[in-house]
C-alpha cells in the first residue's frame, strides 16, 4: 500500500531569514507539537564562509496509537532521521526526513522546501511532499496506514501556525529583520532593528545584488513593506514599519528598473498553487483534499495539451470519486476526450444562436442570486413548444444550444468567483 501527499504552496509574508530564525526555535523540542518529544544533533557542517549549513538530527515522535498496537510492537515512540540543508546564498532550506524505526516494514519519506517567493523577495514559500509505503506490519497494515495519514494531516494543519507563532515571538522581542547573507559586507543589506533604537539608519542593498531582489523591492509600496509586521507588534516595531516603508519608497527612485528573471518564475513547477488561492477560489479543504487537488492538477498540466479544466471542475471529479486520484484521472480523461470530440472548448467564441431560437425561446440571464450564483430565467409558460420545434429542426441544434448555455453559466460562475472573492458554484 502506497500513500502520497503533496501540499499546496504555503506563503509566509515575512522575509526568508526571519522565517528561518523562527524555524530554528522549534528545536530541540517544540511545546506546540505534543507528538514531538525532542531531537538530538548527530552531525553538523558549516562552510567557511557561513553560507551553507547542513544539520542531521534524530527526532523522537510519540505515536498516538491504540494501547494494544503499542504493546505488540513494543515501542513508546518512533525515531525519524532529518537532514536540513540551508543555503543562505540561494536563500533556500531543503529538509529530507525518513523513518529509522520499523524501516524494514514500512517506508516514510518527507521532503520540505523553503524558498523566497518568486514575485516578492520579502515573502517566503513552503512546499511539502511525503511518501508512505507499508510492506508488512504484524497484520495491522490498514490500521497503521489510516493512523499515519490521520496524524500526518493533523500535524500539517499546525505547521504554518507554529511558524507564525515564533515569528510573532521574535517580533515581540524586537527582532523584525535579519540581514541577508552576502559574500562581502559592502554588498549586503545590514538592516537591523531593535526595540531600543527605532531610528537606526537602514543600509540598502547595493545595485550589484540580485536584480530580481531589487526589482521586487522597487515594486513594494508602503503598504507592502508594512505587511512585514503584524498587528500584534509592539509600538516601536510599528513605528519602524513606517520607517521601512519610507525606505523602500525612496529606494524605488534611486535604483534602476530591473525585470524579474524569468527563471525565477520557472522555479515553481506546474501544478503548484498556494493555500490562499485554494481558500479563495476553490473553498475550504482539509490537507488530504488539498493534496489530491494539487496532484491531479499537476498530472493534468503535464499530460494534457490544450485548455485545462479549472480547479473547481477538478474538485468535482475528485469528490465524485471520493478523492480516489486514479479514478478521478480516468473520469477527467473521458471528459476531456468528449469535449474535444464535440468541440466544446471553442463553443463560447464560435457558436451563433439560431435566429428562430433568439426570437421565440423566452430565456435569458438575469443577474445573480444573493450568494453570487448566476440566474437563468426561462419563462416556460410562454413557450410555443410545437411551433418552435417545427421552426428549429433536429435535436442536435437544441443540444448544441443547451451546451452553449451550460458553458456560459460555468464561465459566469468563474467570473463571479473572481468578483466576489469566494467560490461560486
Amino acid at each position: 500500500m502506497v500513500q502520497k501527499y503533496q501540499s499546496p504552496v504555503r506563503v509566509y509574508r515575512y522575509p526568508f531569514e526571519l522565517v528561518m530564525a523562527a524555524y530554528e526555535k522549534r528545536f530541540p523540542t517544540c511545546p506546540m507539537i505534543p507528538v514531538f518529544l525532542g531531537s538530538d544533533i548527530t552531525s553538523e557542517f558549516h562552510s567557511e564562509d557561513g553560507a551553507v549549513e547542513i544539520i542531521e538530527r534524530r527526532c523522537r515522535l510519540n505515536v498516538d496509537a491504540p494501547y494494544l498496537l503499542k504493546k505488540i510492537v513494543n515501542v513508546d515512540y518512533v525515531v525519524f532521521l532529518q537532514k536540513n540543508h540551508l543555503d543562505r546564498r540561494q536563500r533556500t532550506l531543503r529538509i529530507d526526513a525518513c523513518n529509522e524505526s520499523f524501516s524494514s516494514r514500512l517506508t516514510i519519506k518527507e521532503f520540505c522546501h523553503y524558498y523566497v517567493h518568486p514575485e516578492n523577495a520579502l515573502w517566503t514559500c513552503f512546499e511539502q511532499s511525503a511518501f508512505l509505503e507499508i510492506k508488512s506490519f504484524f497484520g495491522f497494515e490498514a490500521s497503521v496506514e489510516k493512523l499515519a495519514m490521520k496524524q500526518y494531516s493533523a500535524n500539517l494543519a499546525k505547521g504554518k501556525e507554529i511558524i507564525e507563532h515564533y515569528v510573532n515571538e521574535l517580533i515581540s522581542q524586537g527582532i523584525t529583520n535579519i540581514p541577508i547573507w552576502s559574500e562581502s559586507s559592502s554588498l549586503s543589506t545590514t538592516t537591523t532593528t531593535t526595540t531600543t533604537n527605532q531610528n537606526q539608519e537602514l543600509i540598502t542593498l547595493s545595485t550589484n545584488d540580485d536584480p530580481s531582489l531589487l526589482a521586487a523591492r522597487r515594486r513594494l509600496s508602503s503598504q507592502d513593506a508594512s505587511n512585514i509586521f503584524t498587528s500584534s507588534s509592539p509600538p516601536k516595531a510599528a513605528a519602524l514599519a513606517a520607517t521601512t516603508a519610507a525606505h523602500f519608497s525612496a529606494l524605488s527612485d534611486e535604483v534602476e528598473t530591473f525585470q524579474i528573471d524569468e527563471s525565477s518564475q520557472e522555479k515553481q513547477s506546474v501544478g503548484n498553487i498556494d493555500d490562499e488561492y485554494i481558500r479563495r477560489y476553490v473553498g475550504q479543504l482539509d490537507p488530504f483534499e488539498e493534496s489530491c487537488l494539487v496532484q491531479l492538477r499537476k498530472w493534468i498540466a503535464e499530460t494534457h495539451k490544450g485548455k485545462l479544466p479549472n480547479d473547481s471542475h477538478l474538485l468535482r471529479f475528485l469528490r465524485a470519486r471520493r478523492f480516489d486520484i486514479e479514478k478521478a484521472k480516468e473520469n477527467v480523461c473521458h471528459s476531456l476526450t468528449w469535449r474535444k470530440k464535440n468541440c466544446i472548448d471553442p463553443l463560447l467564441m464560435d457558436y451563433e444562436v439560431p435566429e428562430m431560437i433568439q426570437r421565440f425561446f423566452p430565456g435569458a440571464w438575469g443577474g445573480n442570486d444573493r450568494d453570487g450564483r448566476p440566474i437563468y430565467i426561462l419563462r416556460i409558460g410562454d413557450i410555443d413548444v410545437r411551433g418552435i420545434m417545427k421552426a428549429v429542426h433536429g435535436e442536435d441544434v437544441w443540444i448544441r444550444h443547451i451546451l452553449y448555455l451550460v458553458e456560459e453559466g460555468l464561465n459566469k460562475c468563474e467570473e463571479n468567483t473572481k468578483l466576489f472573492g469566494k467560490p461560486i458554484r
